[in-house]
């Protein structure tokens, strides 16, 4: 099904991304780089272990938030 893709809601703003794809791939899709940001998806926080195997349905809400380091 190349050319087909979802639409999700990623920090308020709708996005289409391929379909069935785990966290982890639609962060890279997105070009969000993962090692400083939380994930949570439709309300719920995604453990950065789980990432690989939790699937982002079709009409998802994502929140991701990125750590920034100050002093």
């Amino acid at each position: 099904m190349q050319g087909t893709y979802v639409e999700i809601k990623v920090n308020g703003e709708a996005r289409e991304v391929p379909p069935a794809q785990s966290v982890s791939a639609v962060l890279e899709w997105l070009k969000i780089p993962q090692d400083r940001v939380a994930v949570e998806l439709n309300k719920n926080i995604v453990r950065k272990r789980d990432w690989d195997k939790t699937v982002v349905p079709d009409a998802a809400q994502l929140e991701i938030v990125e750590f920034v380091g100050g002093g």
